[in-house]
């Protein structure tokens, strides 16, 4: 999806809004996860914390009555690139890892784990585990042969 410089502007700004709500470095980590909640009809991006607590939110006009089907898949890499974009602040977060953040529908069902942040491993795609539970099988069966 092609987004306008707007666009990228107010996600930035949401993130950055977000961050400054959540606890510092100084503070011990409470924190998990961030929900990015997108309202695909009225192009609200809404985030919450894990205690489901709105920390922000924007209107993307872009967004705005967008009847795509695939809509959510069409912003994913935008949002993830906004991310990496973003991720020295996202990295500033004391947040308890791992932690994520998580792209929500509107019923605050999980459509997708943008980033994820375990210690030393930073996941950024899904594509990145793609095929991973076929390997796995693939090596049990290799090692149970033996």
């Amino acid at each position: 999806m092609n987004a306008s410089e707007q666009t990228f502007h107010q996600i930035e700004r949401a993130l950055r809004k977000a961050a400054a709500k959540c606890p510092t470095q100084d503070d011990d980590p409470i924190l998990t996860d961030l929900y990015l909640q997108v309202k695909q009809d009225s192009g609200e991006l809404l985030i919450f914390d894990d205690d489901e607590q709105e920390l922000t939110r924007c209107v993307v006009e872009e967004w705005m009555g967008n009847n795509d089907e695939d809509f959510y898949e069409k912003i994913q890499p935008l949002l993830q690139s906004i991310i990496q974009n973003n991720k020295e602040l996202i990295d500033s977060i004391n947040l308890l890892r791992p932690f994520s953040l998580v792209l929500t529908g509107e019923d605050h069902e999980t459509v997708a784990e943008l980033y994820l942040v375990d210690d030393n491993n930073i996941i950024i795609s899904q594509e990145l585990m793609e095929g991973l539970s076929e390997d796995l099988d693939e090596f049990w069966k290799k090692l149970a042969a033996e």
